[in-house]
């Protein structure tokens, strides 16, 4: 991607990463705010905090430099892709998930 964000990441890591960032930027927020969906988040930060500190189990930022998407391997970026698309296909629990991210926060007992 020619004078991209990505412009210094690996074809193929950039493709994942690209993914990643249309799902949660994107696909995520706009199914979100369809009337039947009832998920706890509709912002995209919301859904990459909550995509990628499960990718840890823990705040994502003590295991990853700012900002998240240069620094993410492809392995993990594919891994964020496929939990993005388990939340969106309703095989992962996105109101579990967020929990655990706001106890990792200190925000949640």
């Amino acid at each position: 991607m020619s004078g991209s964000l990505f412009d210094d990441l690996p074809e193929a890591q950039d493709d994942a990463v690209a993914t990643y960032l249309h799902l949660t930027k994107v696909v995520m927020p706009a199914h979100a705010r369809q009337p039947d969906v009832r998920w706890p988040v509709n912002e995209d930060h919301c859904f990459q905090r909550i995509v990628l500190d499960a990718l840890f189990g823990d705040v994502w930022y003590r295991h990853l430099a700012k900002p998240a998407y240069r620094h993410l391997t492809r392995a993990q970026a594919m891994q964020a892709v496929q939990l993005c698309e388990d939340i969106l296909a309703g095989r992962a629990d996105l109101h579990a998930l967020n929990a655990a991210s706001l106890r990792y926060r200190g925000k949640l007992r």
